[in-house]
């Protein structure tokens, strides 16, 4: 298996797995929800899987091709916010080891048409609750010449784009931290996923609940779930998570970024394994 195909195959089944965990609030595979069922994912994760590991291909590329085939495909948006994390560790695991400065180096390596592939990606997946920007907005047709330096200006509201002026350090300090802890108690691996997913929603406020509900109701979002982390997951706790799934994806509320970091630290852990 070449570097590009393990890359791939370790993107597609840390998908995969995300999806087999119950998360309350987005789709997973006790619950459909949000207009999408876990078969749009599914076939996300196949079709983008190719372009985000295509060798040596630019981020941008990757994420601008990755999500033309997800739209052409299955027709919505199920996978920006992963694509986006996910693309710069697959550029890096290309470059390292060590894993963390090649991935620092490919942050600091965007040039005018990373930015421009990334903007034009962003308008063809339109992601709700985007909004507008004063400065580097998404829907102006010039795209900024910085990559970093339109991510630095989300930073304070979107956490996906805090990642790219941060280092991904969220992945690396919630996030491994977070399954590792998991899977020293012993938990089946969909179980996990779920104590990953909800040690991001407990930890910071969604984004995306944020963008369509407002920062004050994101905030009692992480309360909620913060409660949740007293959950022996051990003891596999269907119902009670299945209830707050339904009173979440009854109030439209979908946290969706904290899933989208899910994806990224179940990758990086992989590709970590793997000795990336």
């Amino acid at each position: 298996m070449s570097a590009s195909e393990a890359i791939a195959a370790a993107y597609r089944a840390s998908c995969l797995d995300e999806l087999d965990a119950l998360k309350p609030g987005n789709v997973h595979a006790f619950a459909d929800g949000h207009r999408m069922a876990v078969a749009d994912f599914v076939a996300s994760a196949e079709i983008s899987a190719p372009p985000l590991a295509e060798s040596g291909a630019p981020v941008g590329r990757r994420v601008l091709r990755a999500v033309e085939a997800t739209m052409e495909r299955v027709g919505q948006n199920t996978n920006l916010g992963i694509l986006l994390l996910c693309a710069p560790l697959a550029r890096a695991a290309e470059a390292g080891p060590p894993l963390r400065p090649a991935l620092a180096a490919v942050l600091d390596g965007f040039d005018a048409a990373d930015a421009r592939d990334v903007f034009a990606a962003i308008r063809r997946a339109n992601p709700g609750g985007l909004g507008r920007a004063e400065r580097h907005d998404v829907t102006d047709p010039a795209a900024p010449v910085s990559l970093r330096a339109a991510m630095a200006e989300a930073a304070p509201r979107d956490a996906i784009a805090r990642a790219y002026v941060t280092g991904f350090a969220d992945l690396f300090a919630i996030g491994l931290p977070a399954l590792a802890a998991a899977r020293a108690r012993g938990l089946a691996p969909p179980w996990c996923t779920t104590a990953l997913y909800l040690a991001y929603l407990a930890r910071v406020p969604d984004s995306h609940v944020a963008r369509k509900h407002g920062a004050e109701r994101a905030e009692a979002l992480r309360t909620e779930a913060e409660a949740l982390l007293a959950l022996d997951l051990a003891a596999a706790p269907v119902d009670v998570l299945l209830d707050r799934d339904r009173a979440w994806k009854a109030a439209r509320l979908n946290p969706g970024t904290s899933a989208d970091f899910t994806v990224a630290t179940l990758f990086l852990a992989r590709l970590l394994e793997a000795g990336a």
